[in-house]
């Protein structure tokens, strides 16, 4: 080894699983149990990065057992030996080895990341960025009977979150309604509500749907992905004709669906998430050229433990074209299958000044066998 220089020793992966205490709706799927493949990468000396994958099959295609395959059978011939100093060799063997898989391309992105932050004795926001030290999520209100929701809302908002952001999309536009006049109806009108259609709307009835929220006066703030995602012409069509603004989710994994979003004009605000992108590396770049073209961005997640939301939130405090934050999926599970990493103080969350994500070890009790 030359001088100064770290290798790559190893590549592991765990299988870890956690109850929701809550189950999650939405207008794609139901979840009662968060899934996941954890990466552990070791370094000659000693140096360990933690990252993780979800499967997410709706939103990416991808499955538990795809996810461990393309990490062992592709990734990790790859990597193993290779130097961390070479760092964009790296992320560029990982984007250019395996077409899609962008969580598995996430999880070792987020590993190699945590390594190398470690290295430079910096947590990782500070190391790719540095912007602030917390960052205030929303709580999702998840797809239930209006009553319901209006009683989840108020709860929420009594634990000390200010933001809302609620689900619609699942059946008629009429019963969407109801449900956010019964959320209003228990929170006032001082609370921001953000909606996330998940793909549910086609374009002309979004349209209706919307304009008749900003007649009613519902205040609110953004409204995510009303269309199916390969229908940016539908997206534009909405972001057009109506006045709240129009974030695209499901439409942007790569940077290059985002500069087509972007030229298009087809939506005011882009989501970013780490397991549709890739990991960490691309979505930086997602960010930056969503600043040349004024366009604001969010983070968000799918429903992730600790390891993915803790890099998450580091690359969202790392980038001042970050405005919103979608970061409320580890306070959903009955228990964190990390130890370290981020810490929640109602809506804040602390990054701490741990260097890396600051994950020091893995909880067994939810860690259900060695991939």
């Amino acid at each position: 080894m030359e001088k100064n220089e770290t290798k790559i020793k190893s590549i592991e992966t765990y299988r870890g699983a956690i109850p929701l205490h809550t189950p999650f709706k939405t207008a794609l799927r139901t979840v009662t149990v968060a899934e996941t493949i954890i990466v552990k990468i070791t370094c000659a000396d000693g140096t360990a990065g933690w990252g993780e994958a979800p499967p997410t099959h709706v939103i990416t295609g991808e499955s538990l057992a795809s996810i461990d395959y393309v990490i062992h059978s592709i990734f990790k011939p790859l990597l193993i030996g290779e130097s961390l100093q070479m760092r964009e060799k790296l992320f560029q063997k990982i984007e250019s080895s395996v077409v899609r898989n962008t969580s598995a391309k996430a999880a070792v992105d987020m590993a190699l990341y945590d390594c190398i932050a470690k290295q430079a004795n910096l947590p990782l926001y500070q190391f790719i960025g540095g912007v602030q030290e917390s960052i205030e999520t929303d709580y999702t209100v998840s797809v239930n009977t209006p009553e319901e929701m209006a009683q989840d809302a108020k709860k929420y908002i009594e634990n000390g979150f200010s933001i809302l952001k609620v689900k619609v999309g699942k059946d008629e536009i009429a019963t969407d309604i109801k449900r956010i006049q019964a959320i209003r109806n228990v929170i006032g009108t001082d609370v921001p509500i953000r909606l996330d259609a998940n793909q549910g709307w086609q374009a002309k009835e979004a349209v209706r749907a919307i304009r008749l929220m900003e007649e009613l006066d519902l205040g609110i703030e953004l409204i995510e992905q009303p269309v199916i995602a390969h229908d940016l012409e539908g997206l534009k069509y909405v972001t057009e004709n109506t006045e709240t603004p129009i974030m695209a989710d499901e439409s942007v994994f790569s940077v290059y669906d985002a500069k087509r979003v972007l030229d298009m004009g087809a939506a005011d605000l882009i989501n970013i998430k780490l397991m549709k992108t890739g990991g960490i590396h691309q979505a930086i770049k997602i960010a930056t050229l969503a600043e040349a073209f004024g366009v604001k961005c969010m983070v968000g997640s799918m429903i992730e433990t600790k390891i993915g939301i803790t890099a998450a939130a580091h690359f969202a405090a790392s980038h001042p074209n970050i405005a919103h934050y979608d970061l409320d999926a580890p306070l959903m599970l009955i228990g964190d299958i990390a130890n370290g990493g981020i810490s929640y103080k109602n809506n804040q969350i602390q990054l701490g000044n741990a260097a890396g994500l600051g994950i020091q070890t893995i909880n067994e009790l939810y860690v259900a066998e060695k991939a």
